[in-house]
């Protein structure tokens, strides 16, 4: 999961970057990713792609200085949460390639069959990889259809190239892929995977009677730089804006729209809508389905609850609207430090670990003797849980009934959630009272799949975590585990040895 935004000025407009629009909109899609962050920009005076990227946070990346470098009409930016590749620099997003024609990209989500296709491309073509970031494959397969594309193209000219291109992404690649470029002296354009699985929108603003437009992960990050929100990318769908201003549409036939439900759940900001369809509307709904799995058990005694308490912050709202439906107190028995990541989107258990220690404070005077209806948005690996419920009986709680806003997560993802390995989900071969046991809870409660459903709105769902029903074929799923693995150990290992060579 990553956060993706790209920017077009269709005309110069005084007094405004591109590159600082991006930047803004990355400052809102910081919960998308936490690893690192980038920005490329496309400078049509000096006819050259700049680029600022590196480890760490979005404000730590970048400077002021960097936009005297990042200057040009069209941006794009990316915040990136690593779930293929590697998380050192040479993974980091945007990637820019210049042959045969200038083109940059960033991109969120997985390709599925990423091993295969590279591995093909390198035997039929000869095609050399230089990173282990799937985009890169997408940045092959638009690139290399940009042949004989002339120095100075008219806005249609670029558009039937990269249609050309779309065409064999969309053909050859599995997976999710909500991704943004810019062509040189051409435009921006966007392209969603045939399903539909990662957000994608577009935006708007007018400036002096001067045209602009954004497309990103998030509708939320439109609203804070000041763009109205026009539409969302449709499934299989590329759209191409000129450096103009006129906008093409090309649309993929074999669409079959399957929405990850883990972005109403638990990835997307409150504030933002996906399909038209809000997040935190959805997330009221959750806490009113849960209120209907619990009223029964209260009233028969088997559950006794003194407040509900939300485990900050995603849980936050479902927890209200549970509360208020049973008629129970609402109170923040856990306090979150916001200067700490979020623990979920961590590549290891072992930093999820670490931080969930720094990340929640107890409130003693609000748990010491008190029964707790603790809500969470979600239960994946169960350490999580367990910790928070060990420090709230540390800190004196009588008992914990555990409510979760999301059906059990018993399969695997490779649609850029980072738990490929359902060996490693809690809900996995086990029963909701062994669950129970593991985490320290009395009692675990989970929605069911029609609740969620019908708390989004929409049967076109991926739910393929939940039901083991996956919207692609998943053949290649088995080595993009193996390989994922791989890479997490190499990583803990580079890490490893660097520490050890700064011992030195």
């Amino acid at each position: 999961m990553c956060g993706v935004v790209g920017v077009l000025n269709s005309a110069e407009i005084e007094g405004s970057l591109a590159s600082y629009d991006a930047f803004k909109a990355l400052l809102n899609l910081q919960h998308r990713g936490q690893d690192a962050a980038g920005i490329v920009s496309f400078n049509e005076v000096k006819q050259k792609f700049r680029t600022v990227k590196d480890l760490g946070l979005v404000s730590k990346v970048f400077n002021p200085q960097h936009f005297e470098r990042l200057l040009g009409q069209c941006a794009l930016g990316h915040t990136r949460y690593a779930t293929v590749g590697s998380d050192g620099v040479e993974d980091l997003q945007p990637i820019v390639h210049g042959y045969p024609a200038g083109l940059a990209m960033v991109h969120n989500g997985n390709l599925v069959n990423y091993h295969s296709v590279a591995s093909r491309l390198n035997k039929e073509e000869g095609i050399q990889l230089l990173t282990s970031n799937d985009l890169e494959l997408l940045l092959c397969l638009m690139g290399k259809n940009l042949r004989g594309i002339p120095s100075r193209p008219s806005s249609i000219e670029c558009f039937e190239y990269l249609k050309k291109g779309a065409s064999q992404v969309f053909e050859k690649l599995l997976g999710a892929y909500s991704s943004v470029g810019l062509l040189a002296n051409g435009g921006m354009f966007a392209l969603r995977d045939p399903n539909g699985l990662r957000p994608l929108v577009l935006g708007k603003k007018i400036t002096n009677s001067k045209e602009s437009f954004m497309v990103c992960s998030e509708s939320m990050s439109l609203d804070f730089v000041g763009y109205e929100y026009v539409r969302d990318i449709l499934p299989g769908e590329l759209v191409f804006i000129s450096k103009d201003g006129e906008i093409f549409s090309y649309q993929y036939e074999k669409i079959e729209r399957r929405n990850c439900m883990f972005e109403w759940v638990y990835f997307s900001a409150a504030e933002s809508s996906i399909e038209e369809k809000s997040v935190y509307n959805v997330r009221l709904n959750l806490g009113k389905m849960l209120s209907h799995k619990l009223r029964d058990l209260i009233t028969s005694g088997e559950i006794s609850p003194d407040y509900v308490c939300p485990v900050p912050d995603t849980a936050r709202t479902s927890s209200i609207s549970l509360a208020e439906n049973l008629g129970l107190p609402y109170r923040e028995g856990l306090i979150k430090n916001r200067y700490v990541q979020r623990s979920f989107i961590l590549n290891s258990q072992t930093k999820r670990e670490e931080a969930l220690e720094l990340k929640l404070s107890p409130v003693r005077s609000q748990i010491e003797g008190k029964s707790i209806l603790l809500v969470d948005d979600s239960l994946v690996r169960g350490t999580t849980s367990k910790k928070i419920i060990s420090l709230l009986k540390k800190n004196g709680a009588k008992d914990v009934t555990l409510a979760l806003a999301c059906p059990p997560i018993r399969y695997g993802c490779y649609y850029g959630v980072d738990f490929p390995n359902e060996n490693e989900l809690m809900a996995n071969g086990k029963t909701v009272d062994e669950i129970a046991k593991y985490v320290g809870a009395n009692r675990v409660i989970y929605l069911e799949e029609s609740d969620l459903i019908e708390s989004i709105g929409s049967s076109e769902l991926c739910m393929a975590c939940v039901n083991n029903k996956y919207p692609t074929a998943i053949e290649d799923a088995h080595e993009f585990k193996n390989k994922r693995e791989d890479e997490r150990e190499s990583n803990i290992n580079v890490k490893t040895d660097n520490l050890t060579e700064g011992v030195k």
